[in-house]
Parts: C-alpha cells; sequence; structure tokens
C-alpha cells in the first residue's frame, strides 16, 4: 500500500477524509440558520463530549455551513487564563468584515467597527505603559459611551446588538464559534450568557456555538440559571459501527482499496468508535497492509504502532503536565474505574478515591481542582470525577507505577 495515498488524517482538529456519524447535527444547524435568517427565534447551540470526538471538526464544519449561507463569523479557543474581551473583539472583526461588503451604508458599518474598537480598547489595563497597551487593527475612531463601561456584560450585550443590527441590514446573521468554552471565566461566562439572553428576547441574528467538555453545560447553568433554557444541547459521542465503517471504509474506497469484514470488526473493537482513534489505527493499519483487501491480520500487526502513538501524543503529552500528586490521583481513578462491572471511561465517586488512597476527601480537592483546571479530568455529577480523554484509564493502567 502506497503510503502517499493513505487518506486517513489523525489530527487536532483535522477534517477527516469522510465525517461520518454527523448528518443530524450538520442538518439541525442548517435548519438554525435558515430560522434566524427568516426573523424566527432561535436558540444558540451548544457542543459537549470528550476529547477526541470531534467537537472542533464539527465546529469548524458548522461554521463553514455559516459562511456558505454568507454569514459573518469568527471563531475563538477559550483560554483560562485570558480575558473573553480581547479573542471576542478579534473575532466579531472578522464577521464585521464579511459582511461589510454586502453593506449599502459603509458610514454604518464604521459606527458598529468603533462600537467594537471602544469594546476592545477596554481589555488594556489602565496602568499599562503605553508601549505595552494593545491597540485593535481597526480604522475607525472609538465610539463613545457603547460597549466602553468595562462591565463585560454590560458592554457584551451592547456590542452583540449593534454587531447583530448590522447582519439584520443585510439580511443575513452573525455567528460566534467559541471552541473549549469550558475555559472561561465565571464572570465571562456569565456575560456571555447575558449577552446570548438579550438577543434571544431581541430575536437578533447573532448566534453563539460553543463546544467543550462534558461539564459544560454545568459551568453554564452555575453562571445564569437560565442558561439550560437559553442554549440547545447536543452531545457529541463516539460513532456507531455503520458510522465508524464509513468514516474507513468511503476514504479507502476513493483509492480502490477495500476492507475484509473481520478487519473492520477488529478496528472498531480497538478505537471504540472514538474518531480520533479511528484515523490513528486506519492510518496505521493502511501503511502496514501490503494490498487490498486490508485484512485482520493487517490491523494486527499495525495495531501496536497506532497504540504506541497514542500512548506518546494523545495520552503521554497529558499525563506529563500532571504533577506526582495529580498522577497518584489519575491512576486512582484508573484503577477504581477496572472494577468489574464498571465501564473503564465511567465516573469515578470521589469517596472511593480517598479510600483508595487512604487519604480525607478534602486533602485531595487540590489535585481534583488542578485536574479538573488542565481539562483531564471533570465532574458531570457532584461527588464523581471522570476522564475527559477516551480509553485513559486504560492507558494508565498499563504504565509502571
Amino acid at each position: 500500500m502506497d503510503p502517499v495515498r493513505n487518506p486517513y488524517a489523525p489530527g487536532a482538529g483535522q477534517r477527516p477524509p469522510e465525517l461520518a456519524g454527523r448528518s443530524r447535527e450538520l442538518d439541525a444547524f442548517d435548519v438554525v440558520l435558515e430560522r434566524v435568517a427568516r426573523g424566527r427565534p432561535e436558540r444558540s447551540l451548544v457542543l459537549t463530549g470528550l476529547r477526541g470526538v470531534g467537537k472542533t471538526v464539527l465546529l469548524n464544519t458548522l461554521r463553514s455551513a455559516a459562511i456558505g449561507r454568507l454569514w459573518g463569523t469568527g471563531k475563538i479557543e477559550a483560554r483560562p487564563d485570558q480575558s473573553l474581551r480581547r479573542p471576542v473583539s478579534g473575532a466579531l472583526h472578522m464577521a464585521i468584515r464579511e459582511l461589510a461588503p454586502h453593506h449599502r451604508d459603509p458610514e454604518r458599518v464604521d459606527e458598529v467597527l468603533g462600537v467594537l474598537k471602544a469594546f476592545a480598547l477596554r481589555a488594556n489595563d489602565a496602568n499599562a505603559r503605553l508601549r505595552d497597551r494593545w491597540t485593535p487593527g481597526i480604522d475607525v475612531p472609538p465610539a463613545r459611551g457603547r460597549a466602553d463601561s468595562g462591565d463585560i456584560e454590560i458592554d457584551l450585550v451592547e456590542l452583540f446588538t449593534d454587531a447583530a443590527s448590522l447582519a439584520t441590514d443585510v439580511g443575513t446573521g452573525i455567528a460566534l464559534f467559541i471552541d473549549e468554552m469550558q475555559d472561561l471565566s465565571s464572570t465571562d461566562v456569565s456575560a456571555l450568557c447575558a449577552a446570548c439572553h438579550e438577543l434571544s428576547q431581541l430575536g437578533a441574528p447573532l448566534i453563539v456555538v460553543g463546544a467543550g467538555l462534558p461539564h459544560l453545560p454545568a459551568v453554564l447553568s452555575a453562571a445564569k440559571s437560565y442558561s439550560e433554557r437559553l442554549f440547545r444541547y447536543q452531545r457529541i459521542d463516539r460513532l456507531d459501527r455503520d458510522a465508524a465503517d464509513l468514516a474507513l471504509g468511503v476514504p479507502a474506497e476513493r483509492e480502490g482499496v477495500d476492507y475484509d469484514q473481520e478487519a473492520l470488526d477488529l478496528l472498531y473493537e480497538k478505537s471504540g468508535g472514538y474518531p480520533y482513534f479511528v484515523q490513528a489505527y486506519g492510518k496505521a493499519t493502511w501503511d502496514h497492509a501490503p494490498q487490498s483487501p486490508i485484512t485482520v491480520d493487517d490491523v494486527a500487526v499495525a495495531a501496536p504502532e497506532a497504540e504506541s502513538e497514542l500512548a506518546v501524543g494523545f495520552f503521554g503529552s497529558r499525563f506529563e503536565r500532571a504533577t506526582p500528586a495529580e498522577r497518584e490521583y489519575m491512576r486512582a481513578m484508573a484503577a477504581l474505574s477496572s472494577d468489574p462491572g464498571n465501564d473503564m471511561d465511567a465516573a469515578v465517586p470521589t469517596s472511593d478515591i480517598a479510600t483508595s488512597l487512604g487519604r480525607k476527601p478534602a486533602s485531595l480537592s487540590p489535585a481534583r481542582d488542578a485536574l479538573i483546571k488542565k481539562g483531564l479530568i471533570y465532574s458531570g455529577e457532584r461527588g464523581t470525577v471522570a476522564f475527559t480523554v477516551p480509553h485513559f484509564g486504560r492507558y494508565l493502567r498499563t504504565q509502571p507505577v
């Protein structure tokens, strides 16, 4: 098999050659775009799931769909150490630039850009030296008295409202895409919810499409109680068997290559249907297979190489970010998740982890909180924790202490 023709793409946020199993989400978003464009009320959207299930890929695909409808779009990746103000400024600047050529009144566009610049400039520290201050690349003077109060909640509501009015003028909409949304600060989450709430009441054509880990709904709910009704939540899970077979089979078929049924059986067993793993095992199998059709023996020979690459790049890199105390905590989680009758990715009670380590639960809180902040574990239900990475527990159980 020619490795140059290998069609599989195991990369962070990299679109696979066949986006299988996501037609429901894509069709639903097309309805959202059409409804908003017609002035119909519609909620913003939140995608949740474990790492490796393709949230970022889906987010990018939804953005492409919005661009295809001539919407203004912008995308940011939230970081726990960064305020929302600066990245939102850049994303909305991009969205407005996409809408500007379709607007008949350049002065109206400049008015909104002035509001955006006023909002952006509030990101600067008042005590910072002049040369250290950030200046957004917006060639209009900043507006005064609009989106410049310094209160992120007030300013974001005013900015979104003005930006949405520009989209109304051209008969389309604006979509702001936020990846790793769970990493926003509580203040920024609250402001974002308030802005979306105001937009929904006005019927304004601006929506937020967020993606994050499974506990993102709880993060939003903690910020604003009405967030449960404010967003439409979609859980992105692993692929079912038919979709996984399509993800492997369709790209191979384009290259004139087939799979034996037994090979597909083993590939699904190894990957668990997680899209990133499907691509990783598919790529390694292709490189090891001597000819078509690809057989179960080819998969068996290639699997160790795929697992070795995952151990370094997908699992190991995350494990290395943890301190010794945090690693001890995760090893205890992994050991407990392997109990008979307990799925390896199931949530584990924090009280059981404390018991297994012979510690008081309160003494383990710093390690748990740090792991949550690093995005290695999450707390979906009170008193329990689970890994954000599929098969991470299985990986830890194979590693020497």
